[in-house]
């Protein structure tokens, strides 16, 4: 049982904390387990492109780190100055690696939550609050893929005229991009005409219309929730108790670990990686069973 087959309860309130808790945790230690088990476990949902998308994010985030301290000046911590002779900060710097690892965290975040939420997930999650929002957002995930192949599909198609995206001097290539463009939008215009013709033919309008549901709140749902809320209640006890304070502005002072301090950093970390436990542990389960059939 991977993560993506639970619950899909389940999988939003995972995502919901794990996105709240990367952007209003300022220390550095809460960020560095979130960076890690995000950056670990997208990897784990999409393999290699997801390995060189977080590879390409992380000079970013440096350049975006020294263009922030650039141009805020907040600190007292002196270690140059620009061309225009503005100080430039340690306070600064720091600060804008914070942000650079809060964005970064969230794209990985936000990669596998793509990957486990399928479309069934978001009707079955929004249809008894709103049907016509999780109709609108089951559409928009199901064009997201088909624009991509679509655009490979014309883009083909061109290639035999000589005016593909990689075709002719830099002119012709800008002037292909935007042909490719226009087509892809009249195409996907037209989509979603057909798909609002076809769903309100369907009866998606009708007042009291009921989806059907495959899922089923079992108790491998319940003991995940339990461990997820036990994991909760550790972190909320670590703000509670100012472990999670840190302050950069005009000086780093951020709260020092204690002994107490590892459990809440424990607990953190065992949400964190939650998913990929599950998973491994749901491969290896897998993998004993075929083993014992074989031998």
């Amino acid at each position: 049982m991977g993560f993506e087959q639970c619950h899909p309860t389940v999988n939003l309130i995972y995502f919901a904390v794990a996105f709240y808790t990367t952007f209003i945790f300022k220390h550095p230690v809460f960020l560095i387990i979130s960076f890690i088990s995000a950056f670990a476990y997208s990897i784990k949902r999409n393999g290699i492109r997801s390995f060189i998308f977080n590879m390409v994010l992380l000079p970013l985030g440096i350049a975006f780190a020294l263009y922030y301290s650039s141009y805020n000046h907040f600190g007292v911590t002196v270690l140059e100055q620009n061309l225009i002779g503005n100080s430039i900060t340690l306070e600064s710097i720091v600060y804008g690696g914070l942000l650079s690892i809060k964005v970064m965290t969230a794209l990985m975040w936000l990669t596998s939550l793509y990957s486990v939420f399928t479309s069934d997930k978001v009707v079955y999650l929004f249809g008894a609050i709103s049907p016509k929002l999780s109709l609108v957002l089951s559409i928009l995930l199901r064009l997201l893929p088909r624009l991509k192949r679509q655009s490979i599909i014309i883009n083909n198609a061109r290639k035999g005229i000589g005016r593909g995206i990689g075709q002719g001097n830099i002119f012709k290539r800008i002037l292909n991009l935007f042909s490719v463009i226009s087509i892809l939008i009249t195409w996907m215009i037209e989509t979603l005409g057909q798909s609002s013709v076809s769903m309100h033919s369907r009866g998606s309008s009708l007042r009291g219309r009921r989806a059907y549901s495959i899922y089923r709140f079992d108790s491998r749902d319940r003991a995940y929730v339990v461990a997820m809320f036990f994991c909760m209640t550790l972190v909320l006890m670590a703000v509670m108790l100012g472990q999670c304070d840190a302050v950069y502005d005009p000086m780093i002072r951020i709260s020092m670990p204690t002994a107490v301090s590892w459990v809440f950093y424990g607990g953190y970390f065992c949400f964190a990686v939650m998913p990929m436990a599950l998973e491994l542990w749901t491969e290896y389960s897998f993998y004993r069973s075929r083993k014992a059939i074989k031998g």
